[in-house]
């Protein structure tokens, strides 16, 4: 098969993909919208709240400000890095609908990476008319390299997001539900990777037992490389997460290649 043959099946499977996302364009606005209002809502005036309390100036070297800034770069982190859930895989493997993949010449895994791709770029783009929204209200400061070495990475961030919701919902193969797994994984990644809080609140022995992990990466560390305040080297933070992204793979492979041969074609 030619390489030109198989950009034009990409190609073509994003544009489809990209038609389904845009559909609903009050779906796409309250994209934009909501997450924005919820920052505002909860977010902002729960640490309003925390500063207001007397005698409380810093939190581990976070005045307001900072603090407030960190949350909206968490913000623009979820919506490039995080943003994507899966939740169709599952339901393509318990409804039989993954028999038409094995006679396609476009596989199943390739399909979900296209609308992923799909996917990433309206995220892109919701991030971007956010940033712009953030900077106008002086919440946010930053550099041009600063911007775009962020971007870079939670691209990197979103290529391992994907494998492992890929990986969760391919369990469907043995699981009739895995929204719970999603959910916990949602959960856990949240709580460690600093998207509730900075690790630096957290106690130093957790952060050290964290660096062996791929949570800081998600959302700590690209939060840190947009306000320019990562002081360490960037090569090891990009060649971390991509190591995750490859063991997300591997494992991803090794249970699509365990579950297709107990795959029956239930639900069809």
């Amino acid at each position: 098969m030619s390489l030109a043959a198989e950009a034009s099946k990409w190609g073509a499977t994003i544009k489809i993909a990209w038609s389904k996302y845009l559909a609903y364009k009050l779906n796409f606005l309250l994209q934009v919208l909501g997450p924005v209002l919820v920052f505002f809502f909860i977010r902002y005036n729960l640490w309003s709240a925390i500063y207001g309390l007397e005698g409380v100036k810093t939190l581990q070297g976070y005045n307001f400000s900072e603090m407030i800034s960190y949350q909206v770069w968490v913000m623009i982190v979820g919506f490039i890095g995080l943003g994507f859930n899966g939740m169709n895989l599952a339901e393509d493997i318990r409804l039989g609908r993954i028999s038409a993949y094995l006679i396609y010449p476009f596989g199943f895994w390739q399909f979900h990476a296209s609308s992923f791709l799909a996917f990433q770029l309206i995220q892109l783009g919701v991030a971007g008319i956010t940033l712009i929204a953030v900077s106008l209200a002086g919440w946010v400061e930053f550099t041009a390299l600063n911007l775009l070495l962020g971007v870079l990475y939670c691209c990197c961030v979103a290529l391992f997001w994907f494998q492992v919701n890929f990986l969760i919902g391919i369990l469907a193969f043995w699981l009739e539900e895995t929204w719970v797994m999603r959910v916990m994984m949602v959960t856990v990644s949240q709580f460690f990777s600093g998207a509730l809080i900075p690790l630096e609140i957290f106690p130093a022995w957790l952060r050290q037992v964290l660096d062996y992990l791929p949570f800081p990466y998600l959302t700590w560390v690209p939060v840190k490389i947009f306000s320019g305040t990562y002081n360490q080297p960037l090569l090891p933070a990009f060649g971390l997460i991509l190591l995750w992204s490859l063991i997300a793979w591997g494992c991803a492979q090794y249970v699509w290649q365990r579950g297709i041969k107990a795959y029956t074609g239930a639900g069809i």
